[in-house]
């Protein structure tokens, strides 16, 4: 006999899949052609990759901390190679340093949830991650409030917001994302930081960017897009994360020394977690290397020649069903949205017929834009993508 708790979870989970809200876990065959997975680069299966990961466990494991960190970083998690990877990944990136998290989402909730203090002010694009939400709400800020999805002048821009709290002497936090997942629009981050420095000429207002699927895509040798705009000395912190386009896991926090010592003393995400393990680092490792030796440029050559190509058959495919749309502008990343009303049916139909692609449904995208998710990139091939059509 279910427990009254059971009964309430059964109804709520039955509310859902009425509504066609119900998540499930599911697995696809593995010779389906990926449209869907954020490895937008796949390093995991380039063969050098794979070569220089296995030398790397090989040589540096030593027992017995190798299949398991043995603790939280602050205890006995902490090694000389995530030290040195901090130190590293931040000069790839331009930054003066460098905290490892065990994943962005924990990274966003340790950050967003202590770097603001008591009474301090939050202003952030409405569309920005579930993680930066669940750090807000764990936050001591006094205010929280949105700004439209990436618009900077206008009514509800981001200008418009910050008006309200620019004569204040509070520490403001500007959150946005470099690219946004869903959308795969990109922020118009040059015009932010002029919007930020325009209204708080004091210097009291604090840029954070969360560049999950920017990494390894923009700037060069995939440095991201703060670095491709020039901009590393506006932005108070960047997040990137090794889980996308560098076929890892983990993320690290882009900072000053301050804040880094900050953080070891205050993100609870960090303090009570335990460490990622020697495997985990050694995989972060080689991408970076890979990526810092110029090889991946090919990779990336082949990928925005292959966005292109795309959106071209979307384009053309749309055109003929008006069931689904597709926006006609020129991708600036990888991630197409093929709208629909019938986003469930649609995902179903291309993975019976060999392509992995996902439903993305409210309440992850907001109610009417309910979409099929797709992704161009590597090791998809232009034959491969011809039989989308088909």
């Amino acid at each position: 006999m279910a427990s009254k708790l059971e009964e309430i979870l059964t109804e709520r989970l039955a509310g859902r899949e009425a509504r066609s809200q119900l998540r499930r876990l599911t697995t696809l065959p593995a010779d389906n052609v990926d449209f869907s997975s954020n490895a937008y680069l796949s390093l995991s299966v380039v063969p050098e990759i794979r070569r220089a990961y296995h030398s790397l466990v090989e040589t540096h494991a030593s027992p017995p901390a190798f299949l398991g960190s043995g603790g939280s970083r602050l205890l006995d998690g902490n090694s000389t190679l995530a030290e040195a990877l901090e130190r590293d990944i931040a000069a790839f990136h331009n930054a003066p340093a460098g905290l490892l998290f065990n994943s962005g989402f924990d990274a966003n909730v340790g950050l967003v949830s202590c770097l603001p203090q008591s009474g301090d002010v939050v202003v952030y694009d409405e569309l920005i991650h579930a993680s930066a939400h669940d750090g807000m709400k764990l936050s001591r800020a006094g205010d929280k409030v949105s700004f439209k999805h990436n618009c900077v002048e206008g009514e509800g821009g981001l200008d418009d917001v910050l008006q309200g709290f620019a004569e204040e002497k509070r520490s403001v936090f500007i959150l946005a994302e470099g690219v946004y997942s869903m959308d795969g629009d990109v922020a118009p981050l040059a015009e932010i930081v002029a919007c930020v420095k325009q209204r708080f000429p004091r210097g009291n207002a604090y840029i954070i960017i969360d560049e999950a699927h920017s990494t390894g895509l923009y700037g060069k040798q995939g440095r991201g897009l703060v670095c491709e705009l020039g901009l590393e000395a506006d932005i108070f912190v960047r997040l990137h994360t090794f889980g996308k386009a560098m076929s890892s896991s983990g993320a690290i926090v882009l900072c000053s020394a301050t804040t880094r010592e900050y953080l070891i003393n205050y993100a609870r995400t960090l303090i009570y977690t335990t460490a990622m393990p020697f495997p985990c680092l050694a995989s972060i490792r080689v991408s970076y290397d890979f990526l810092d030796s110029g090889r991946a440029d090919s990779l990336l050559d082949h990928l925005w020649s292959l966005v292109n190509h795309t959106h071209g058959l979307l384009l053309s495919l749309s055109s003929r069903q008006a069931v689904i749309s597709v926006n006609q502008d020129v991708p600036k990343s990888p991630i197409i949205p093929v709208f629909t009303l019938h986003p469930r049916s649609l995902a179903q139909f291309c993975q019976q017929r060999g392509f992995t692609v996902r439903p993305i449904v409210a309440p992850t995208v907001p109610k009417g834009s309910e979409r099929v998710r797709t992704r161009a990139g590597y090791p998809q091939t232009i034959t491969r993508e011809q039989s989308v059509e088909q």
